[in-house]
């Protein structure tokens, strides 16, 4: 079933694990600006810096978050590692939308029984509204 070549595919924009990587950057440099001689500033700098790359370290490795296929779904699971979803074990696709302080965040929900895997804009390059349309689009009829 791997061997399917992806109807569609959503990744991270290359733009993120660079904006990350120059963010982690800046990090050290200014905790080595601003340290004055304190080893805990910079050492808190420093972890900041390596859990932003090790965030875009992820981005680098594993950019396709989800693919959609005859067959199924491919989604992201854990750091870099890659779970194929029959479209038998698809329950729903939803989009859930919420304000706060103004602002409206969407997020691309797929419940797979056991498992509820989210996406948000920047794991698609795209709305979750979208993609959303896309994979119930590619889904076949006969699935329950």
């Amino acid at each position: 079933m791997d061997d399917i070549p992806p109807v569609r595919q959503w990744r991270v924009p290359t733009s993120l694990p660079v904006a990350k990587l120059v963010g982690a950057v800046l990090l050290v440099a200014l905790g080595l600006l601003f340290a004055d001689g304190d080893p805990v500033r910079l050492a808190l700098a420093v972890l900041a810096a390596a859990a932003l790359a090790g965030w875009a370290v992820r981005d680098l490795v594993a950019p396709v978050r989800l693919a959609v296929d005859a067959a199924g779904l491919t989604v992201i699971q854990g750091f870099a590692g890659r779970r194929r979803l029959p479209w038998s074990a698809i329950e729903a696709i939803t989009v859930d939308r919420r304000q706060r302080l103004g602002t409206t965040s969407e997020t691309l929900e797929i419940d797979a029984g056991d498992s509820l895997h989210l996406f948000g804009r920047y794991d698609l390059s795209a709305t979750p509204e979208e993609v959303a349309a896309e994979v119930r689009a590619a889904r076949p009829n006969t699935a329950g």
